[in-house]
Order: C-alpha cells, then sequence, then structure tokens
C-alpha cells in the first residue's frame, strides 16, 4: 500500500498544519511516513505546498514524482490547477472553492472551477461556509482535512484524536469548532458534495 498526497494552498491556510496531522495520524495508524520538502513561501499570501508520502513498507524518497501523486489536496482552487503536474492519471483531485485573491491578475473564479470540474472524480468543497457552520471560518482547512482522510488509508478516528492532541491548549470553542469541521469534511465526501463557489 502507498498513497501519494501533494497539498496546495497559500501562506495563512494552514497547509502545513495539515500535512503534519495527517502524517501524525497516519503513524499512529502504524503507517511509514515520509514528509516532503515544502515549496514556495510560507508567509501569509504566498504560494504554498506539501508533500505527504504514506506507505505499509519503508519508503525511500521525501519526494512526490510528478505525476504520482494518488491526492492532490487544494486548500485554494487556483493553487490546485497549478498543482495538477503532480496527480498521477485517476488520482483524486479534493480542493475548496473559496479563492484567495493574492495577485491583483487572479483569473476569473468560474473559470477555474470549471477547469477543476472537468477533472474526472474531483470533489470541490465549500470549505468555508462548512467552516462557519462548524463554528470558526478559520477551520477551514479541519474542513479538507476531514475530506483528504477519506482517500487515505487513515481511520477518523485517528485523525481526530490528532486533532485534539494539537488543540489541546486552544479555547474550547476553537477545539470544537476545528472537531466539527473535521466531521463536516468527512460528510461532504460522502455526499459526494460538490459545493458551487460563492463570489
Amino acid at each position: 500500500m502507498r498513497a501519494d498526497v501533494v497539498l496546495a494552498g497559500v501562506g495563512g491556510q494552514g497547509v502545513i498544519t495539515i500535512a503534519r496531522l495527517l502524517a501524525e495520524a497516519a503513524l499512529a495508524e502504524g503507517l511509514c511516513v515520509v514528509q516532503g520538502e515544502l515549496h514556495g513561501m510560507s508567509q501569509r499570501g504566498g504560494a504554498v505546498q506539501a508533500q505527504l508520502r504514506l506507505a505499509d513498507r519503508e519508503i525511500e524518497s521525501p519526494q512526490v514524482t510528478l505525476g504520482r501523486a494518488d491526492l492532490l489536496l487544494g486548500l485554494e482552487p487556483v493553487e490546485a490547477l497549478r498543482s495538477l503536474a503532480w496527480l498521477r492519471p485517476g488520482g483524486r483531485v479534493v480542493t475548496a472553492t473559496r479563492p484567495v485573491e493574492n495577485v491583483s491578475d487572479y483569473p476569473p473564479l468560474e473559470g477555474v472551477l470549471q477547469a477543476l470540474r472537468a477533472i474526472p472524480g474531483a470533489l470541490l468543497v465549500d470549505a468555508h461556509e462548512l467552516a462557519i457552520e462548524a463554528g470558526s471560518a478559520r477551520s477551514e482547512n479541519f474542513v479538507m482535512a476531514g475530506a483528504a482522510a477519506a482517500f487515505l488509508p487513515i481511520q477518523p478516528s485517528t485523525l481526530r484524536a490528532a486533532i485534539e492532541r494539537r488543540a489541546a491548549r486552544w479555547a474550547e470553542k476553537d477545539r470544537e469548532a476545528a472537531l466539527r469541521a473535521l466531521s463536516a469534511g468527512e460528510a461532504a465526501v460522502r455526499a459526494g458534495a460538490a459545493a458551487p463557489a460563492r463570489s
């Protein structure tokens, strides 16, 4: 068993946090885990990419090869499109729909979403709306973690435990919002949710 994951977004969205939580959960499941290089600028607004490799045997390389990722997890739609070269044929794209318009020439959102919807099996998730419903707009990354876990050899309870450990010092309302957001992401996959983006 092997699962190669590329996570793409912008600084401030929690790309690195989610990669680490997924890695912690996979380790708790007894899997071999390598978190590869981070690409881009991690300051708020800059492009960020993290790579994660999970397997039931030793992993030789820390990097996902172009065209070999089983899952592309986008926390921002344009960054998901820009990272498509890593996806293998038949791989899955799971992406949030809310843009982070960090450049003056950000392309028209509907065209970006149409391009993502054209990818077979792509799942577009309105993580922003689900995060608000969970109690905190800042928990979008936890929505996407829940959605990603559905395509990985990680039990939801194991990922939940990893989040609970990380959130142990948070205010109770923030911890509960994160856990509700995680559940919302899981439910979005079960429902095959492909919510339209809000402008």
